[in-house]
């Protein structure tokens, strides 16, 4: 028996339950992301306009992704519908290009196993990855405003004056991590795109080569045309000047001593950055190179990350806001999720605890307009539960809006399903998830689904019912309501699997 018939019974046009990930799954994006709630939505969530710090831990499959996506399509809708007080969301859920940088930048003998790289890193490896992102959209916003999603115009542009548009090349320098060309050239784009001048920053530079140029004209003068008070006789005249042409390289690195300092400073600076900053792909005589062209008066005492601290990070932190606030961004939201599946952590707990727990710093996790909303996997609460008190003291739990499981009860699974086969109905049609079945009441539905505790469990299953039912049957004979002994079967087999890979 063919299950798109069975389903076209009941007034379902697609399989409702085919999807299991909430990335790629169409029916959750194009319909239930807009009605279909946790119970927990709410604390999660909070207020735009006052970003706050949300974590969830819940069991794989449990739909932290679902809602990721829906705090982020409610945080679009809320800056279309607010554009002067729009919040800036940052999508920290892509952690292998960091973790791959990070590795790269530790020692041979600690790089080859996952928990020594991940014992080295720190809490100011995690700012600089959000700044990473956060730097990157920007700068993509501003360069390319027709081509990314709330790209900044000219008129928005025209708010910045020469300090924040300095603050944004700053960043850029140490933070853009955009693919799209040469670093420099998109760098200078961005300047040119700004309207910084940069005309003091080359003064040095220009100095340096007329110096050189003139003390060469000067010599090779002397060289070919000689002088009678010097010597007698032109020949003893150019003699003469060879003896001391020793002193023109001399003169040459006098006059270019401020240009030479200069140099040796940003390259410095290039060189640190390089250290210490270990998240980031960035190659010294490019960082040099745009630092350069900064005005050596308007760099100096810049914070910048080259020292392994978060006094820095917090001060760039604080420009970035500054940055963004007179775009008509009044706050940040940081997406974290999906730390269970870089390479570096396999999912394993003792892994992303190493990963994890430099982050939760209340410093941070309560910085002024900025919230966090953090989807972690339920093994790191039992672990957080088990810290010391110092760790206690430092990520001051009891300040961050903790959901320590989400769960599903068998009634709000109910409703998940039945919502995602009213989006998969014809027009007109309200199926149920009872409806489906012949001789299975209600409230062993209910049971059954709170035993598979999670929205993915209840998909596979409910899938695979469907199968099975099919299966049994054939076109020319069809069944149209599943028996309790196929529910049966199917959830005690299905329970079974479950259980063993859970051991």
């Amino acid at each position: 028996m063919n299950i798109q018939s069975f389903l076209e019974h009941h007034g379902i046009v697609r399989n409702p339950f085919a999807e299991e990930d909430a990335q790629t799954d169409q029916v959750f994006k194009e319909h239930c992301i807009a009605n279909a709630y946790h119970p927990v939505w709410d604390k999660v969530y909070g207020d735009p306009t006052e970003p706050s710090t949300a974590m969830v831990f819940g069991p794989k499959g449990s739909g932290k992704t679902a809602m990721r996506l829906q705090i982020l399509r409610h945080l679009n809708k809320f800056n279309l519908e607010n554009p002067a007080r729009r919040v800036f969301t940052i999508a920290y859920d892509d952690f292998n290009p960091f973790l791959d940088h990070f590795s790269e930048r530790m020692s041979r003998r600690a790089n080859r196993k996952p928990e020594r790289v991940l014992k080295e890193w720190k809490l100011w490896d995690h700012m600089d990855s959000i700044l990473c992102i956060g730097v990157t959209k920007l700068v993509d916003q501003v360069l390319k405003p027709d081509q990314v999603d709330d790209g900044v115009d000219r008129e928005s542009l025209a708010k910045l004056d020469r300090t924040a548009a300095r603050d944004l090349l700053l960043l850029a320098s140490c933070y853009d991590q955009s693919s799209d060309g040469a670093f420099v050239e998109r760098w200078n784009t961005l300047r040119r795109k700004l309207g910084f001048g940069n005309v003091a920053a080359k003064v040095s530079c220009w100095f340096a080569i007329g110096w050189c140029v003139l003390v060469a004209i000067g010599f090779l003068y002397l060289m070919f045309r000689g002088s009678p008070e010097v010597a007698e006789g032109a020949e003893e005249a150019t003699k003469t000047v060879w003896d001391y042409l020793w002193l023109a390289p001399l003169l040459m690195l006098l006059g270019s001593l401020p240009y030479l300092i200069r140099f040796f400073k940003t390259w410095w600076a290039a060189v640190r950055i390089r250290r210490h900053m270990r998240v980031g792909k960035r190659e010294i005589g490019s960082v040099r190179n745009v630092l350069h062209s900064i005005p050596a008066k308007e760099l100096a005492s810049q914070p910048l990350p080259r020292f392994d601290r978060t006094d820095d990070r917090y001060e760039l932190l604080n420009k970035f806001q500054s940055v963004i606030d007179r775009l008509g961004y009044k706050g940040i939201i940081v997406l974290m999720d999906r730390v269970d599946e870089p390479h570096m952590t396999g999912g394993k707990p003792e892994l992303m605890r190493l990963f994890v727990w430099p982050l939760l710093d209340n410093k941070l996790l309560k910085h002024p307009g900025v919230g966090f909303k953090l989807m972690l996997p339920q093994d790191l609460y039992r672990d957080m539960e088990r810290e010391s008190r110092d760790f206690h003291e430092r990520a001051r739990l009891d300040k961050q809006n903790v959901i320590p499981s989400f769960q599903w009860t068998g009634e709000s699974l109910y409703d998940l399903a039945r919502a995602r086969m009213i989006a998969c109905a014809a027009p007109g049609k309200s199926p149920e998830p009872k409806d489906l079945f012949a001789d299975v009441d209600y409230q062993r539905l209910i049971s059954a689904f709170h035993s598979l505790r999670v929205p993915r469990h209840l998909f596979r299953f409910l899938y695979r019912v469907l199968v099975d039912h099919c299966n049994r049957y054939t076109d020319a004979n069809p069944e149209y309501k599943i028996k309790s002994e196929t529910f049966e079967t199917v959830l005690a087999v299905y329970s079974r699997e479950v259980d063993s890979h859970t051991l």
